[in-house]
């Protein structure tokens, strides 16, 4: 299904399939429309709830989307399996983990899970879903304190920290007049270059900063660290226009210990230090840092995925993500993540892929742990 679309048909047609598929593996399986009020102004959004209830077993949520980013230069949602890889737009993000939670319910549909079990999949994660997640609650009753996990993360490991996130969308403003009378104009991009130098000299302080949890090795990392990037510029109309306006985005991604107003002010601080520049703040958009996962489950979990694939440990992601600030801020939860997802699979690129091996084992691994066998865990 081709679940890129703003429209959300494709995520209709592909919640419409697993309801069936849920409710084959055990599960009682509810669709939720959401209010265009609770999902930033957007018509037709929809939430696959399912449950299956064991009342006095640990509360477990268990979290997935499956709406992915837009995909161009391939034919991205015909899969394709070749040389032990599924090809396809989401095969990583997160569709292939999907595939695996499915296939593990199937695997202990005769057997009694050890948690009181609800799955919730969501379709506007790649934009924004916060009010989304808090409408959610109701549906999901996750009681007092439940434990909560992700199937968005890396494969091979569980994820316990992830970065915050600060965009903020900088408008810098001129005077629009032809190239030749260019002395009679404000340019606009031409005034943004201090503010952008002005940037790249934060960047370097920034991007020392590192926490103490350690990131896979496959990141290149040895601890987390924080972000500050220019990911976007955007101005002018025509080359022999003098441009009235300049738009660049600022990507800043937080370490667990920083705050959002913390990052904005150290950001705005900095762009108040250039004089003679006309600029506003256009755009901004965060999510709040949070601090570790503690849950003695995400050790658990560490140890089945040792067992199943080899390697294992507990790490933080240099990704960021809403599900642990709705966790923590609207359910009382305490979110950690394993998933399929590995740095070659082209992510959100070309030809991205899953490994089909990387999908069975983590039906394995998943069957494992929401079984409880301690055998298996120990």
């Amino acid at each position: 299904y081709d679940t890129s679309g703003v429209d959300g048909s494709g995520c209709h047609e592909a919640i419409r399939y697993l309801e069936r598929l849920f409710v084959d593996s055990g599960c009682e399986s509810v669709v939720v429309p959401i209010p265009s009020t609770e999902a930033e102004g957007l018509q037709g959004r929809l939430a696959l709830v399912a449950h299956r209830r064991i009342p006095g077993k640990p509360r477990l949520l268990i979290y997935g989307h499956l709406d992915v980013v837009p995909a161009e230069g391939w034919d991205a949602f015909k899969p394709l399996r070749s040389d032990g890889r599924i090809f396809g737009r989401g095969a990583s993000d997160m569709k292939g983990a999907i595939a695996a939670l499915v296939g593990a319910l199937w695997q202990i549909r005769d057997a009694q899970p050890e948690f009181d079990l609800t799955v919730v999949l969501t379709m506007d994660e790649e934009t924004r879903q916060m009010a989304q997640l808090r409408y959610l609650t109701a549906a999901l009753d996750p009681g007092p304190k439940p434990h909560v996990m992700s199937l968005d993360a890396g494969f091979g490991y569980v994820s316990v920290a992830i970065l915050g996130l600060l965009q903020l969308d900088i408008t810098v403003r001129g005077h629009s007049v032809h190239s030749g009378l260019a002395h009679l104009g404000r340019n606009a991009v031409e005034c943004a270059s201090p503010l952008l130098e002005t940037i790249l000299e934060l960047k370097q302080r920034v991007v020392s900063r590192k926490t103490t949890i350690p990131t896979h090795p496959s990141t290149g990392l040895s601890f987390m660290e924080a972000r500050l990037n220019v990911n976007q510029i955007n101005g002018g109309i025509a080359r022999n226009v003098v441009p009235d306006q300049c738009t660049f985005a600022i990507d800043r991604r937080l370490l667990p210990e920083e705050s959002i107003d913390g990052a904005r002010e150290e950001i705005l601080a900095a762009l108040h230090q250039v004089r003679g520049v006309d600029w506003v703040v256009s755009r901004e958009f965060s999510i709040p840092s949070v601090p570790p996962c503690l849950d003695p489950l995400a050790r658990t979990l560490a140890n089945i995925v040792r067992d199943v694939t080899g390697s294992t440990g507990l790490y933080g992601e240099m990704l960021s993500g809403e599900l642990p600030a709705a966790a923590m801020t609207y359910w009382e939860g305490d979110a950690f993540a394993t998933g399929v997802i590995r740095p070659d699979n082209h992510i959100h690129g070309i030809d991205e892929f899953v490994y089909a091996s990387d999908i069975d084992q983590l039906v394995e691994v998943l069957a494992r742990f929401l079984t409880g066998d301690p055998k298996e865990a120990a």
